[in-house]
């Protein structure tokens, strides 16, 4: 195995993590959904949970992603 194939390989393999970012952001987002129409006096208080954790989970993706890219071109 070469250089590059095993660069792809890793670059691969850290990517797999943007499907467990996708399945966190789907649930956050389900949760809140869900939440506000329970109780839709509490969107005030929530919504801003909310936000906090997609961007929280999404900083994982963009550290996954910067990761992928440091494999395959460094």
């Amino acid at each position: 195995m070469d250089v590059q194939a095993a660069r792809e390989i890793g670059a691969g393999l850290a990517v797999i993590a943007l499907a467990g970012v996708g399945v966190g952001i789907g649930n956050i987002f389900s949760t809140l959904v869900s939440t506000i129409g329970r109780n839709p006096a509490s969107r005030a208080n929530v919504f801003g949970l909310g936000m906090l954790g997609f961007a929280l989970t999404e900083a994982v993706a963009l550290f996954a992603l910067l990761i992928a890219f440091l494999i395959l071109f460094s």
